[in-house]
């Protein structure tokens, strides 16, 4: 349904409506601020308040599901729309999601809904449907991964340094005892900028790689799987891999093409003899620097194409060197590798091999609980006062099990290239933690996928201390030891006792 809005409201932005006139109206750049772009509700349902101030005329596609109703509500301010926003209760287990749009000249908004599935207490028998899937042999060989983030990409004023972000150089005898922990696989986060040359050859500088090849050496050593990407060149579009631009602006996406074929050009070169313990990762995290909330959902897919295209040059770049690279297994990502974006948008790049491509997302839902600290419970058991309002296992198991039906039960392999849950203060919430970490693992292992903990390095707890391993020792950061140890029972039991709904049964209480 669409909801439109009165004549008056044109005749206060400026905008003329003659019908005898042949003459065109102006053009008014659109200029539409939503209060929010995405609205929680718990399963109990309620009402929460959108405001849009807007400078042109708009109408509200209202959503097809009944369970979420739209009104709009009356406003002082004729430039100030206002609307309530109703989502009815939720008896099902699953959360549920849809999407209102608001609609203009030359723009398009979709503001998303989110409503979380109804509590089941502990002896509900909530997971006995869902079959452990036998995952592909890549995965399994991948098996528990662990993120040395804040090191190899690193960056300040352009240029990345190991040190710059407080971690000291990372060493052999910390991989060494990272193998020794369990963890299987290693992500190595590397940003290259202020060591690229100048166009066309873009040459990377000779140290900088060195220092990478030294780094991945480590892995190798350790008997350790590697992956390494280009990270935080594309961050919020500030950078070379700026998605913004290039969507808009062929003359800067033809730039972009060949500045990627250019690197990936030279880190295959550097990597050709390297065996199938290393992967390549062609990008990290890209998006315009709204999080998959910005243009993107506007532009009509040209960020999500643009993206597509990119992948592309990646997976072309690295099998013309030859050598291993010819059937080296590749990790490409979706738009800001967000399960749904990538769900609905990622296509697979044309391969000269076939089934060695592996699709990579990230998993942190729901972030203000795992990221910023904002809640310190989640899951069935958790105080609602003290827990987000959507995100639960539920939530979980249905992302996790859209990207099973999308890609893996179609023979393409996924990782989740970052997951993670900071470091708490308080038993109880360190409980909850270690529940959640245990959960998210099983069920990436229930539904065929291999997690990859992202690790800053930070010590302390709170908002982004996601640190568990020391990077320079490979000595325990806080409690790394129980998370570490919590999440590789998760990835490497093999008892038909232990189950999802078995760990479910025991989270805190």
């Amino acid at each position: 349904m669409l909801k439109r809005f009165s004549l008056t409201l044109l005749i206060i932005l400026g905008i003329t409506v003659n019908a005898c006139s042949d003459e065109q109206n102006p053009t008014v750049k659109p200029d539409v601020n939503p209060s929010d772009q995405e609205f929680y509700f718990s399963a109990e349902g309620g009402t929460k308040a959108l405001t849009v101030e807007t400078n042109i005329p708009l109408e509200l596609k209202e959503s097809t599901d009944k369970w979420c109703v739209t009104t709009e509500d009356p406003s002082e301010t004729e430039s100030t729309l206002k609307f309530t926003i109703t989502a009815t209760v939720n008896t099902a287990v699953d959360s549920r999601w849809t999407n209102i749009t608001l609609l203009g000249t030359d723009f398009v908004s979709d503001i998303k809904i989110t409503q979380a599935g109804a509590e089941q207490s502990t002896e509900d028998d909530e997971d006995t449907d869902i079959v452990e899937v036998d995952a592909s042999p890549i995965i399994k060989k991948l098996g528990l991964g662990w993120n040395m983030g804040n090191q190899l990409d690193a960056h300040s004023n352009g240029v990345s340094n190991e040190t710059i972000w407080g971690n000291a150089k990372t060493t052999q005898e910390a991989f060494n005892k990272i193998a020794e922990a369990g963890i299987h696989s290693v992500r190595i986060p590397v940003t290259w900028l202020g060591h690229i040359g100048q166009a066309p050859d873009y040459t990377i500088e000779e140290s900088w790689l060195n220092r990478v090849t030294e780094v991945v050496g480590y892995a190798e050593n350790a008997g350790l799987n590697a992956i390494v990407n280009i990270h935080h060149d594309g961050a919020d579009s500030h950078y070379w891999l700026d998605i913004k631009g290039a969507a808009t602006d062929e003359a800067i996406n033809t730039q972009v093409k060949n500045q990627l074929s250019a690197i990936w050009t030279q880190i295959a070169e550097k990597f050709k003899d390297k065996g199938d313990f290393l992967i390549f990762e062609s990008m990290n995290e890209i998006h315009d620097g709204e999080w998959g909330w910005g243009d993107n959902r506007t532009d009509g897919g040209k960020q999500y194409a643009t993206l597509n295209e990119w992948n592309q040059v990646f997976v072309d770049a690295v099998r013309a060197t030859g050598g291993n690279n010819t059937d080296r297994y590749l990790g490409v990502p979706g738009y800001c590798t967000n399960p749904e974006l990538t769900i609905e948008h990622f296509e697979l790049p044309d391969d000269l091999v076939e089934d060695r491509l592996l699709v990579a997302v990230h998993y942190y839902d729901p972030y203000e609980y795992t990221l910023n600290d904002k809640y310190s419970e989640w899951g069935h058991t958790g105080d609602p006062s003290k827990k987000e309002s959507y995100g639960d296992e539920a939530h979980l198991r249905d992302v996790f099990n859209n990207l099973r039906t999308k890609f893996t039960d179609n023979g393409i392999p996924v990782y989740l290239g970052e997951v993670g849950n900071v470091h708490r203060s308080t038993d109880r919430a360190e409980a909850f933690r270690k529940y959640y970490l245990e959960y998210m693992c099983k069920a990436a292992k229930t539904y065929g996928m291999a997690p990859f903990f992202w690790d800053n390095g930070a010590t302390g707890a709170g908002k982004e201390c996601s640190g568990i391993i020391n990077h320079s020792t490979g000595e325990y950061i806080n409690n790394g030891k129980e998370i570490v140890d919590v999440m590789v029972k998760a990835i490497t039991t093999e008892d038909d006792n232990y189950t999802l709904q078995t760990v479910y049964d025991n989270a805190p209480q």
